[in-house]
């Protein structure tokens, strides 16, 4: 099997360089790499596996010859480039909204949906942060008991808003402090030391965009019936890293708490740490920086006849981000899909 030509498109973003580096960290084989930015960025220099490379401006042609382009550079990019990735014969893992509820684009969490790649025509889209993560607890549990109905609330890091967000948390909190003011301009209100019920712009029902992204993607890469009730509601809180979600999930079958939590100390991706005797449970320091999705606070929910609620936190950077893109490459060149 040839090993494919890879492009990172992004590359001198938060989210770019974390590709880079778990791109390394996994061992995804190649036989060329590059960098692409804006022209802002371009002639910038990032250093990968002891070489030092040129980062380049991205325009057409930079696709030439490329076989799997990893981009993070948000939905405008991708949607500039993305008919000229296809055409030359490129698979494009696309990590911005661009693509993700296009019918003919699968929405794959490595590990959960590996099926839906082989249905791809170029473009693979790689879920919202908030939904990444969710999945690879849901999806053992889904198989399991059958989800009848799903309420979530995220808690979610500055970092998924990008560098000028978290620069403003730093900002603002020094601002707080010294008893000076703050015009905010990443968020609508003042982010430190407060929690803002806002993600996204907010749609006609009332949710956010972001809301919205969660029932809608969780339905299509679980394969749910479209008029399954799912709610969210998503605030941004003062911290740097890593989004938190409480998860109440109602089931068609009957659950045990016990079996749910075997369920998901077996599961790919998941992590349990859920002993309340001894105050054990996952907070955001405990995944900041490395894989998995931490679980924990694992109760029966007194509110639904089958139903369980849990805590769960990941870094939001990675397998919100990076991490699932970087899974989803390895996947594709593994099944030979480029």
């Amino acid at each position: 099997m040839n090993k494919p030509n890879i492009a990172i498109l992004g590359a001198t973003g938060v989210v770019g360089r974390e590709i880079t580096k778990i791109v390394d960290e996994l061992k995804i084989e190649f036989s060329s790499i590059k960098f692409l930015s804006s022209a802002k960025s371009a002639g910038s220099k990032i250093n990968f596996q002891g070489k030092e490379y040129i980062v380049e401006e991205a325009k057409p042609e930079s696709f030439d010859g490329i076989n799997i382009v990893l981009a993070s550079a948000g939905a405008s990019t991708s949607k500039h480039f993305a008919s000229e990735i296809v055409k030359r014969g490129g698979v494009l893992i696309d990590n911005s909204s661009a693509f993700r509820m296009e019918e003919d684009v699968p929405l794959v969490i490595a590990g959960v949906n590996d099926e839906d790649l082989k249905k791809h025509k170029g473009i693979i889209a790689n879920p919202n942060c908030s939904t990444s993560q969710l999945m690879l607890v849901l999806k053992p549990l889904h198989d399991k008991f059958d989800i009848k109905r799903l309420i979530v609330s995220t808690y979610q890091a500055v970092s998924g808003a990008g560098l000028k967000a978290i620069n403003e948390l730093t900002d603002n909190t020094n601002a707080y402090l010294n008893g000076e003011n703050f015009n905010p301009q990443a968020f609508k209100k003042p982010i430190a030391f407060n929690v803002i019920p806002q993600i996204d712009v907010f749609c006609e029902n009332g949710y956010t965009k972001e809301e919205m992204k969660v029932v809608n993607e969780t339905k299509k890469i679980l394969h749910l019936s479209k008029d399954l009730p799912i709610s969210c509601t998503a605030a941004r809180v003062p911290v740097y890293n890593s989004h938190s979600e409480a998860v109440d999930i109602e089931f068609n079958k009957n659950i045990s708490v016990d079996v749910v939590r075997k369920i998901l100390e077996s599961s790919f991706g998941v992590k349990v740490i859920d002993d309340i005797d001894n105050f054990k449970y996952p907070t955001t320091r405990d995944s900041s920086g490395v894989d998995p999705v931490f679980v924990g606070r694992i109760r029966k929910n007194i509110a639904f006849e089958n139903g369980v609620s849990l805590w769960c936190v990941a870094d939001n950077l990675r397998i919100g981000a990076a991490l699932n893109t970087v899974r989803i490459c390895k996947k594709v060149i593994e099944m030979q899909l480029y």
